[in-house]
């Protein structure tokens, strides 16, 4: 149980801290953001340096600053993923997902075996300080990029609070990025169970040391690697669904695997599996979160996929540490693998990457409203009404085709939407959707989508040619003069 806190250390803070994270992602310059937090990273990591260079280090020390530099990742996390799109084109990044994903992975694989170099010729605290020293150059890319300037007239920045009631809000009523959640958070929940069982298994059944240990961690690296290499080729002949299905197969033979290994040969050759299996699912997951976000709402949406992934890695990880406490290893990755192969079927009507090919680019076809009265920014709530006149016979494709405009309206930022039917005339219908503030309003103007300028488009056909009309309402106020209605 105390091993596999470890792992507990690392995911915990990705879980209680990547959504505000995002929300931050999403309102503060995301360059600057990363500059501040990975300074702060880095004076952790050399403050577990000293303390490891001291001989002071303790168990409790050590998972309380794994936990702090884990903090630093979740800060950051959000705006790290916020950016790529800012750095290759959209028909690239499957490529560029997969490709950091190379990244961390050789990184997973030269660590292990770099830290035993190094401990043999330094001593303990060397990958400490080599550790932090790393974020210099982290922090001197960050220097020199210059992602390219916003040009557009920008509203104020979001409140922290309301940025994460509306990101909240817009994962509900996101369809693609709610079946990639639901997808993530099973399949980490089981594949969780051989990362923080992975030192006993060495320790124990394998009957080990520390070099074997990091030897199972880099053929997890490899795997990895080799794993991303094959995507591209895999991706041509596999949907997203059947990527994950196979990786889902790949990590449910690990764990078998591993669970009768009683020698090394077996165990590495299952991390290798485990690393295959483990890219083909997450940049899979990933790249079916990255497309159904557009990007005012990104840091959100993905703080909320780390929340998801970490959220099922940690609670994983003590829920097997747990069980293995209980019964035993082997039993344990049984029983994982099986869960694991027995919610494939099930999960399958979450599809993944049912964003891909929506153009979520801001339209910007919604014109101004006209105002007449004094509408400060902080007023509201805003009643928004939409009458449409529709012939008769078109009445039942009208309402299914209106009902998914509301769904958009509500990722957007509306608390409420409906559509009413007039008693007294027939075809006369009132869709009504409120927004928290007058300000809200205007923001949503710039979060509408060449997608929902389709989906609006088509709604309209269903009308007697006719336009729409469309009416504002603010909240009255006392200190307002005039009418309180605004219309456009």
């Amino acid at each position: 149980m105390t091993v596999s806190l470890i792992q507990v250390a690392s995911s915990l803070p990705m879980f209680l801290f990547a959504l505000p994270a995002g929300a931050l992602a999403d309102i503060v310059d995301r360059r600057r953001f990363l500059i501040y937090a990975e300074i702060s990273v880095t004076i952790v990591a050399a403050a577990s340096a000293v303390l490891v260079r001291l001989d002071i280090i303790t168990p409790f020390l050590l998972l309380l600053c794994t936990f702090l530099l884990s903090i630093g990742a979740a800060l950051t996390a959000p705006a790290w993923q916020s950016i790529v799109p800012q750095l290759v084109p959209r028909r690239d990044l499957p490529a560029a997902v997969a490709g950091n994903g190379v990244g961390i992975n050789i990184s997973r694989a030269i660590g292990p075996a770099l830290a035993g170099v190094v401990i043999g010729a330094f001593g303990n605290a060397a990958p400490f300080w080599l550790n932090a020293a790393s974020n210099f150059a982290v922090i001197g890319a960050l220097l020199w990029w210059r992602p390219p300037a916003n040009t557009e007239h920008a509203l104020p920045a979001e409140r922290l609070m309301s940025a994460l009631i509306i990101g909240f809000r817009h994962a509900r009523y996101n369809r693609p990025l709610r079946a990639t959640l639901m997808r993530a958070a099973f399949f980490f929940f089981f594949a969780s169970a051989y990362w923080a069982l992975l030192p006993l298994i060495a320790r124990s059944q394998i009957e080990s040391g520390p070099a074997i240990y990091g030897m199972l961690l880099g053929a997890i690296g490899l795997g990895a690697v080799i794993g991303a290499l094959a995507l591209p080729r895999l991706r041509r002949a596999l949907d997203a669904d059947g990527l994950v299905i196979l990786g889902s197969c790949g990590t449910a033979a690990t764990l078998a695997t591993l669970g009768l290994a009683r020698s090394p040969t077996p165990a590495l050759a299952a991390c290798v599996l485990a690393g295959f299996s483990w890219i083909l699912v997450i940049a899979t997951l990933n790249v079916s979160a990255q497309i159904s976000l557009p990007d005012w709402v990104r840091g959100r949406g993905l703080a909320m996929f780390a929340t998801g992934f970490f959220g099922a890695m940690t609670l994983g990880s003590a829920v097997w540490g747990q069980i293995a406490t209980m019964l035993d290893l082997s039993t344990t990755n049984y029983v994982a693998a099986a869960g694991l192969l027995f919610g494939i079927l099930p999960s399958r009507r979450w599809k993944l990457s049912a964003g891909a090919g929506t153009d979520l680019t801001p339209s910007m076809h919604w014109p101004n409203p006209v105002i007449s009265i004094n509408a400060e920014a902080d007023r509201g709530p805003v009643m928004i009404s939409v009458e449409y006149s529709v012939d008769s016979q078109h009445r039942d494709a009208f309402l299914q085709a209106v009902r998914e405009l509301g769904e958009g309206r509500r990722r957007d930022g509306a608390y409420a939407w409906d559509i009413f039917e007039d008693v007294a005339q027939e075809g006369r219908f009132i869709e009504i959707f409120y927004v928290a503030s007058w300000l809200e309003h205007l923001r949503q103007h710039r979060r509408v989508t060449n997608a929902d300028r389709i989906l609006q488009e088509m709604v309209r056909q269903f009308g007697a040619d006719q336009e729409p009309k469309v009416t504002h309402l603010i909240a009255a106020s006392s200190s307002a003069s005039g009418s309180e209605r605004i219309a456009s």
